[in-house]
C-alpha cells in the first residue's frame, strides 16, 4: 500500500478569487481567473519525489448554487490540469463534488455522500489505488477538509488562508501552517 496526500484545491493550490457580486472569495469561475499559489509547484514536486501519490478532493458547489455553469467549472479544471502537467506534476486522480444541500439547481441540490466533510472520495481513492490512509495526509483550508481527513483516518494539516477564515475554527488539525510549502516540510520531516 502507498501513502498519499489528499489536497483541497481552492485556497490551497490556487488562489481564491474575489467576486464582487457575491462579495466573497470563491473558487475561480473562469479559466483566466485561475492563479496557482506561490511555491506550490515545488512543493508538489517534493511530495511526488518522496513517493506520495497526489489527489485533489474538492467541493465545487457553485453550479448547484447558480453562480456559474458546470462547463465553466470543468474548464477551470482542464486549465488547472494543463498548468500542473506542464510543470511535471501529475495528480493520480481528481475528485470533485458538485452538489450542495442549499443549491438552486434541483438535480445538484441535495445531501450527497461525496461532499466533504464526508470521507467518501478518500475511501474511493484508497480502494481504487491501494492507498494506506493511516500513512496519508489531508491538507485543506477549511474545517470540512480537516474533518474529512480525520474521519478517513489520515493525518491532517490546516492551511490558514486569510481568505477562507470564515470556514474554520471548530476543527482540530494535527498541524497548522501558513501555506502548502510549510505543510510539505511537515510531511517530509514527520
Amino acid at each position: 500500500m502507498k501513502p498519499a496526500v489528499f489536497l483541497d484545491r481552492d485556497g490551497v493550490i490556487n488562489e481564491l478569487v474575489l467576486y464582487t457580486a457575491a462579495g466573497e472569495y470563491e473558487p475561480p469561475h473562469r479559466p483566466e481567473d485561475l492563479v496557482i499559489c506561490q511555491d506550490v509547484p515545488e512543493s508538489l514536486k517534493a511530495l511526488q519525489t518522496n513517493g506520495f501519490d497526489l489527489f485533489i478532493i474538492s467541493n465545487q458547489p457553485d453550479f448547484a448554487k447558480g453562480k456559474t455553469t458546470l462547463e465553466s467549472i470543468q474548464a477551470v479544471h482542464t486549465r488547472f490540469d494543463q498548468i500542473l502537467k506542464s510543470l511535471g506534476i501529475r495528480f493520480r486522480d481528481y475528485y470533485y463534488c458538485y452538489h450542495h444541500p442549499d443549491g438552486v439547481v434541483p438535480e445538484y441540490s441535495f445531501m450527497c455522500e461525496c461532499r466533504k466533510p464526508k470521507p467518501y472520495f478518500l475511501e474511493v481513492a484508497a480502494k481504487r489505488y491501494n492507498i494506506d490512509l493511516s500513512g496519508s495526509w489531508m491538507i485543506g483550508d477549511r474545517d470540512s477538509d480537516i474533518e474529512c481527513g480525520k474521519t478517513a483516518g489520515t493525518r491532517t494539516i490546516l492551511i490558514v488562508n486569510p481568505r477562507s477564515s470564515g470556514y474554520r475554527g471548530i476543527s482540530n488539525p494535527e498541524f497548522t501552517t501558513e501555506n502548502l510549502k510549510e505543510a510539505v516540510q511537515i510531511i517530509l520531516h514527520t
